[in-house]
């Protein structure tokens, strides 16, 4: 029995004859779980000679009909469709970059029995600031859904476990770039590159080193940051 034919069957066995049932017409699961792992297939990027990372983050677009008769069973549907992409990267030596995660959305252009995927890569990002520390802080650094405080004197970024905020992304140098956050009533945010290999891109633009303000986005590797000032006299 093929990996696609055990998902399908241990997913019948889940939910007994109702998910046929309520499937018969409509989109079927392992349909889904050939095309997360076409997915998975067709971006692959190549870290070395038997490592390729692949994406981590998908999104699952269905029409309203079909996501409605999914809802019963999104939660077992998703946790098998996580195995059964975990498994597929074990055999074709894929790497994730953090944890993966499967979410079903409603698409209007969407008629029943069709579906589509988007993907992307997220890293996962690791920091040591407390709670209290990011509720507090003046201004933040947004990176892939984690929030960091951006104060005196300021973070590393980067790969390496030396830095103050890890992000699990292969292009991203141990230690990448550095904020620098002055301090004072009006303080000034400043980014610089640390002889990365894979360089910076501030606001689109290829930098080395550069003032940042509320809302500017700092690229590094595959990893897009954004910065959040919250209150208006810090200065750029």
């Amino acid at each position: 029995m093929s990996g696609l034919s055990r998902f399908e069957h241990k997913l019948e066995e889940m939910i007994s004859g109702a998910f046929a049932r309520a499937f018969r017409s409509a989109v079927q699961p392992v349909e889904i779980s050939a095309a997360l792992q076409r997915e998975c297939d067709n971006n692959a990027q190549i870290l070395s000679r038997d490592r390729r990372m692949v994406p981590n983050d998908f999104h699952v677009e269905l029409s309203q009909t079909d996501l409605d008769r999914l809802a019963p069973y999104d939660t077992a549907m998703g946790e098998e469709l996580v195995k059964q992409l975990e498994d597929h990267a074990d055999t074709q030596s894929y790497v994730f970059p953090g944890p993966v995660t499967i979410d079903f959305e409603a698409a209007e252009d969407l008629t029943t029995g069709r579906f589509r995927i988007r993907s992307r890569a997220q890293a996962k990002v690791t920091g040591s600031a407390s709670h209290t520390q990011v509720r507090r802080a003046r201004a933040l650094l947004e990176v892939n859904g984690t929030r960091h405080p951006l104060q005196p004197p300021g973070l590393v970024i980067g790969r390496g476990t030396e830095a103050d905020v890890r992000i699990n992304d292969p292009g991203v140098s141990r230690r990448h770039v550095e904020f620098v956050v002055e301090p004072g009533d009006h303080a000034r945010i400043e980014v610089r590159d640390l002889g990365s290999t894979n360089g910076m891109h501030v606001d689109g633009h290829r930098v080395t080193h550069t003032g940042v303000r509320d809302g500017s986005q700092v690229k590094i590797g595959n990893t897009t940051m954004t910065v959040h000032v919250i209150e208006e006299d810090m200065d750029v």
